[in-house]
């Protein structure tokens, strides 16, 4: 990732850090971020040492934690750490980038991220880093925006928005790249990750408004299992091989 774009994304989610967790914590935000971290959860140990990257204010690394694991978080932002920290004061937090993690080899049990895969420039450094950070027959876990019809019209949203000036989470234009199956597989299995499975899931999404969101919900369970390519996120996970 360009230092340029770095600085963009973590002067936007130092300016809105105040407002994350009411997109995210709150309302349809919340029922939107258990449904995809739920997705995570079921892909990774259920305790062990956790990385979550691009950890915002700790949501995930709070529920992985009361699931009975023990977690550190990653992000480029101080002001989302410096919230982290409050939320789960038992966990550690750092500050960093993807493609650069600041740990040694073997590392981890299971590696996380949420909400966070499309804004890289270079997935393959941050896949490598995960590979690296992890121990054999670790898990690593990615749910993001896929690459969709329904997706295709979402950056020229996040341009316009950022254009009038719209403080908002998720309304900034970071040049996002979004991913389809075939291409999330190449990129995991060129890491050097196993038994990779991929899933689609969130088709309430958060960006709808009621009553459209609480329609959605309704309909999830029905579209995730029979026509999963209405979803919006995709969820891809991988073992790193014991050799």
């Amino acid at each position: 990732m360009s230092s340029v774009k770095q600085e963009k994304i973590r002067d936007h989610y130092d300016t809105i850090a105040d407002i994350y967790d009411s997109h995210y914590d709150c309302t349809k935000g919340k029922s939107y971020h258990d449904h995809i971290s739920g997705y995570v959860m079921d892909a990774l140990p259920g305790s062990g040492e956790l990385l979550d990257i691009g950890c915002g204010t700790g949501l995930f690394v709070d529920r992985y934690v009361r699931n009975g694991g023990t977690a550190t978080g990653l992000d480029i932002s101080r002001m989302m750490i410096e919230r982290a920290r409050r939320r789960c004061a038992g966990s550690v937090f750092t500050l960093g980038t993807a493609d650069n993690l600041p740990f040694r080899d073997n590392s981890f049990d299971a590696v996380s991220s949420l909400l966070v895969f499309t804004y890289l420039k270079n997935p393959e450094n941050m896949l490598a880093e995960a590979y690296r950070v992890l121990r054999p027959e670790g898990k690593i876990a990615v749910c993001t925006l896929g690459k969709k019809l329904l997706t295709r019209g979402i950056p020229v949203l996040y341009h316009i928005s950022e254009k009038i000036r719209v403080k908002h989470v998720v309304m900034k234009n970071f040049g996002e790249h979004y991913y389809n199956e075939q291409e999330m597989r190449e990129l995991f299995s060129s890491a050097g990750f196993e038994s990779i499975r991929i899933q689609w899931c969130s088709f309430a999404h958060i960006n709808m408004f009621d009553p459209l969101f609480s329609l959605a919900s309704r309909m999830e369970p029905f579209v995730e299992k029979r026509v999963p390519q209405l979803a919006y996120n995709i969820c891809v996970s991988g073992e790193k091989p014991e050799h």
